[in-house]
Order: C-alpha cells, then sequence, then structure tokens
C-alpha cells in the first residue's frame, strides 16, 4: 500500500473505561492506517475492541470511555483532541458514517423513511426542500428500493430487515462521506438477503468512491469484500495484510484458529475446530502476548514479553514471537492446507 494515501491514521492509540470503580484498558497502544479507496476489513471476536476503535473515529465512545493517549489523523487534524459535540458534528454524517448493526436500533418508528434520510442532508447541505427530496429519491433508487416516490413517505416498520438495512446504508452516504463505517451490517438478515445487502455497500463504494471500514467477526464476510484485513484479539491488532495474505499465509496462532474454526473446513463427524479458553481479563495487566495461554503453540517468552510487529511482507506485519528468527520452526494447522487447496480450485477468495 506504499503508493497509496492514508486517508485516516491511527497511532498509539490506548482507550479507556471506568466501570463501576475499576478501570478497563480496552485498547492497547492500537497503530493502523486506512488507505484511501479501500475497503478494510477488523476481525476478531466479541470484545475484542473493533467497535470501541471504530466508533472512537467519530467520536461515540460511550460517557464512561476516555483517551487516555494516541492520535486520530484526518486531514491534518487530530480527531483524538476532539471535547465537544460540536467539533464532532463537522465530521459525522458529512466525512465519516457508519452503518450501525441493527436498522431497527438507528431508524426512527416516528418519523418517515424519507425525512430521516433528509435529516443529514438539511444538516450538512445548502440544498432546498425540493433538491433534498430529489437527492433522497436519486439515493433510495441507488439503494435498491423500488417505487421511491411511494416509499419515501412510509415509516420503517412498513419495510423488510432487508429493506431498513438498505435505507440505513442510504442514510449513510446522503452527504457523500469519505469513509463508511459497517459496523455488522449483515449480522441481522438472513443468508440470501446478506448477499445482496454486501453486493450493495460495494457497488455504493464504486459509485461513492468510498474508503470502507468493516467490522465483523464473520470470515464469509471479510472474504467477499476486503481488500486488507486487521485481526483483533484483547484490544490490540496482532495480525494485518491483504485479504489473500491473512487468508492464504496467516502468520498468528490466533488468527490460524480464527481460520480453522470456519464451519466450511469442519469435516464430517468430526467436531469443528474451536478455541479453546477466553480472552484476557482487561481490568488487569496483559502480561506478554494477550493470545499465550490460549495459544497451543505457545513459546516461555510469550507469557513474558509482548511481541513486537515482525514484517513478513512491505504490506503484511504480525505480532507473534514465532516470526522471530531465534524462534523454533513451528507450521501451521494441517487444517488450512484445506484453504490453500480451495485457492488452487477458485478460492475462498475466488480467485
Amino acid at each position: 500500500m506504499e503508493n497509496k494515501k492514508a486517508v485516516l491514521s491511527i497511532q498509539d492509540m490506548n482507550i479507556k473505561f471506568s466501570l463501576r470503580g475499576q478501570i478497563l484498558h480496552a485498547i492497547r497502544g492500537v497503530s493502523l492506517d486506512i488507505y484511501e479507496g479501500e475497503c478494510l476489513a477488523i476481525v476478531g471476536e466479541s470484545g475484542s475492541g473493533k467497535s470501541v476503535l471504530t466508533k472512537t473515529c467519530m467520536g461515540l465512545l460511550d460517557k464512561n470511555g476516555f483517551i487516555e493517549s494516541g492520535h486520530i489523523m484526518y486531514e491534518g487534524k487530530d480527531l483524538a483532541t476532539y471535547k465537544t459535540d460540536k467539533e464532532w458534528e463537522k465530521i459525522c454524517g458529512s466525512e465519516i458514517a457508519m452503518v450501525m448493526q441493527d436498522p431497527m436500533t438507528c431508524l426512527n418508528p416516528l418519523k418517515t423513511i424519507g425525512w430521516q434520510i433528509e435529516e443529514s442532508l438539511r444538516y450538512h447541505s445548502n440544498l432546498n426542500k425540493e433538491e433534498r427530496k430529489k437527492r433522497v429519491i436519486e439515493i433510495l433508487t441507488d439503494v435498491g428500493i423500488t417505487e421511491p416516490e411511494r416509499r419515501y413517505k412510509q415509516y420503517p416498520h412498513e419495510f423488510s430487515g432487508g429493506m431498513r438495512q438498505r435505507v440505513a446504508i442510504a442514510i449513510a452516504v446522503a452527504c457523500n462521506p469519505k469513509i463508511l463505517i459497517c459496523d455488522e451490517p449483515t449480522t441481522a438478515l438472513d443468508v440470501t438477503i446478506q448477499a445482496q445487502i454486501l453486493e450493495l455497500i460495494r457497488n455504493m463504494q464504486k459509485k461513492y468512491n468510498l474508503t470502507t471500514v468493516y467490522i465483523t467477526h464473520d470470515l464469509g464476510v471479510v472474504a467477499n469484500v476486503a481488500d486488507r484485513v486487521a485481526v483483533m484479539y484483547a484490544g490490540d491488532i496482532i495480525e494485518v495484510g491483504t485479504s489473500r495474505e491473512i487468508f492464504y499465509e496467516p502468520k498468528h496462532p490466533y488468527t490460524w484458529a480464527l481460520l480453522a474454526s470456519l464451519p466450511q473446513l469442519g469435516i464430517k463427524g468430526e467436531e469443528l475446530s474451536s478455541i479453546h479458553g477466553t480472552p484476557p481479563n482487561l481490568f488487569l495487566p496483559v502480561k506478554g502476548d494477550a493470545f499465550a495461554p490460549r495459544n497451543p503453540y505457545a513459546l516461555a517468552v510469550d507469557f513474558e514479553y509482548r511481541p513486537p510487529y515482525f514484517e513478513v511482507s512491505p504490506t503484511h506485519k504480525a505480532k507473534t514471537w514465532l516470526l522471530d528468527p531465534r524462534a523454533p520452526k513451528i507450521e501451521p494447522p494441517k487444517v488450512l492446507e484445506m484453504i490453500k487447496n480451495m485457492e488452487r480450485v477458485g478460492g475462498v477468495l475466488g480467485g
């Protein structure tokens, strides 16, 4: 990605929450560049910090959360220094927008669909009433909603789940943001509708020249949409690379475990692979590699020292002591060979 411009740069970010008199260290020194025009997927178990990291980039951190240190650089401004709603209003919607996980929680049941899409246009544009309505009809058509003039006057309860998600996407892209964050956009939908929504977001990315960030735990979604993948565990990005590198040449044992858990790698009559144990308690200091207690390949050093990033290629790096030149050579699980075999016949990534 050397030739691409970083549209958003998160640098050494530490985010904490105050809960019942205790401090939870939710994001632990994360650095991540998001490049112009790319589709980046942030993957990890529930509670790994995916949503916290991205919501912080929109000023949506809960009241008991705070940035202890770090920077969020966007067009020469450090968003980590923003404290007031007025500052964030200039960014949210017009520069960075988000498609939420459940459209029913982000749509107002008392307002028409047209009113809700128009809301951001009323705030962020100089269009008059007639121009705003015309723009909303155009966006509804773009997101695949038929009879947009009639639908414009309807309420969320008159729409199916998939159509509500299309409306949520319409609201997000209404003001032509530069970055679109999709927080588990297909979780609440059935499989056939999921594919349609992913295809829609891909089309919207091309039409509106969006930089897209997916937050997901579903590696099937990642394989279909992402240019690059960042793998999160216990508030840290432990591996980042192109989709091809993460699926076919993963280096971190946690990434191995995630891939080995893919249902399509299951063998009839045998138990599906799973990751034993639970993530660390982030109320307590994490010593060494956070994944070490669950890692069957852990070295003694993993329990003592936190690994730095080791560069695998100019686009691929991972935080694992297994990449240290002094480490013993350990082969990935045999089940991952099946992914390489799938690549030879069309692949997880379709090529």
